[in-house]
Formats: structure tokens, C-alpha cells, sequence
């Protein structure tokens, strides 16, 4: 990877946080605060080793576990601090937190179908609607590009914001989100010109 940077851009490095912990595998899980698993742990630092040489001027991190623990062994290598941002926190739940699929349908079942028919227009009982989430994390993108004019900075958080980001970059309307693929622990790469977006790299994982 050449990370030579042209002059005038700015580069944002997305990193979603490595593979949590084995009991929430099928369940909900946004506003819960859960750490990496063994296989986690290993992912982030081929992540970390992969941007080795990237000239990163800040590293910043969501506020939960699973993000904070990928960050780490960037910070480690590179000698550098982490600074966590509350509003690139993943989708919050609600009522859903904690629930296997199954579970969430058998108990909300109106709501669940809703999800699966239009996942980025419902809104979870007592938690947040996509919409609601976009915003904040939109809006929090463009403080940090503004702050890191000309630079490079990383940011490790999780799919949904991940794809937030680079739906916008790419122009892409709310219902067609999921037809990105973000793998644990995935680093995506875009440039601004200006206001003008590039999406550099996608998904890249790392085992």
C-alpha cells in the first residue's frame, strides 16, 4: 500500500472493530458493551500491522469495548494515543440489546418485520432509527475531516458506522446500505478532494 498522501487530501481510514466475544453471536448488539474474542483480539492486530506505515495524525474510536479494544494495538505500535468519539457509536437497539434474532421476532414480532423488510427505516422500541444514526454520524465525519484538513486519521468503530460513511461517499441511497460487506476487524480507505469523496478501499480483513 502506497500511503503517500497528494497534497490537499484528506484521508479518512475506517476500521470496523475485530470479531466480539462468542455469546453474542446471533444476537443484537449496538449500545452493549462487549469486548473482542481470542479471534478479535488477533484480527485487530493484523489490522494494526497492515496500517503500520500509514502517517496517521490522530486515531479516534467509539466509545464501546469491542471498538477501544481494536484500536489498541494500532495505538501500540504507532506510539499513540486514542481519542474516543461518542457519536460514532453503532445503532442503538433499544429493547432488541441482548436479544437473538429469534427472540426479538417471538417478542416485538410487528417491529422485527419491519426491520427485516426495510432495516434502515424502522426505528427499535426505546433505541434509535437509522436515520437518526446517520445523522449524527454523518455530521461527526465532517468535524474531523475539517479538524484534519490535508491529513490522515483513523477511526475504529463498528459496521453500521462504517458504512454510513462510505454509503455517503459513494452516494448511495439508505435501502441499498447493506450491499456492503464489512468483515471483522475490515479497514476501507476513503479521500476527500475538497468535498469530493474517493473510496480508495473496501472491506479489506484480515482472517
Amino acid at each position: 500500500m502506497d500511503w503517500r498522501l497528494p497534497k490537499g487530501v484528506t484521508r479518512m481510514v475506517l476500521v470496523r472493530h475485530g470479531q466480539p466475544v462468542e455469546e453474542m453471536r446471533g444476537r443484537c448488539y449496538g449500545r452493549l458493551d462487549v469486548g473482542l474474542s481470542s479471534a478479535g483480539r488477533l484480527q485487530a492486530e493484523r489490522a494494526a500491522r497492515f496500517l503500520a506505515e500509514a502517517p496517521l495524525l490522530r486515531i479516534y474510536t467509539s466509545p464501546r469495548q469491542r471498538a477501544r479494544e481494536s484500536a489498541a494495538p494500532l495505538a501500540e505500535l504507532k506510539g499513540m494515543a486514542v481519542d474516543t468519539e461518542e457519536s460514532f457509536r453503532e445503532i442503538d437497539f433499544g429493547l432488541f440489546e441482548g436479544l437473538s434474532y429469534e427472540e426479538a421476532e417471538k417478542r416485538y414480532p410487528e417491529v422485527y418485520a419491519e426491520w427485516m423488510a426495510h432495516p434502515t427505516r424502522v426505528r427499535f422500541p426505546e433505541g434509535e432509527s437509522y436515520p437518526e444514526m446517520r445523522e449524527r454520524v454523518l455530521s461527526a465525519g465532517r468535524t474531523l475531516r475539517t479538524r484534519h484538513a490535508g491529513e490522515t486519521f483513523v477511526l475504529v468503530s463498528h459496521g453500521g458506522v462504517n458504512r454510513t460513511l462510505l454509503a455517503e461517499a459513494l452516494g448511495m441511497p439508505d435501502a441499498n446500505l447493506f450491499r456492503m460487506e464489512q468483515g471483522y476487524a475490515s479497514v476501507n480507505i476513503i479521500d476527500f478532494y475538497g468535498d469530493e469523496p474517493i473510496v480508495k478501499l473496501m472491506n479489506v480483513t484480515f482472517g
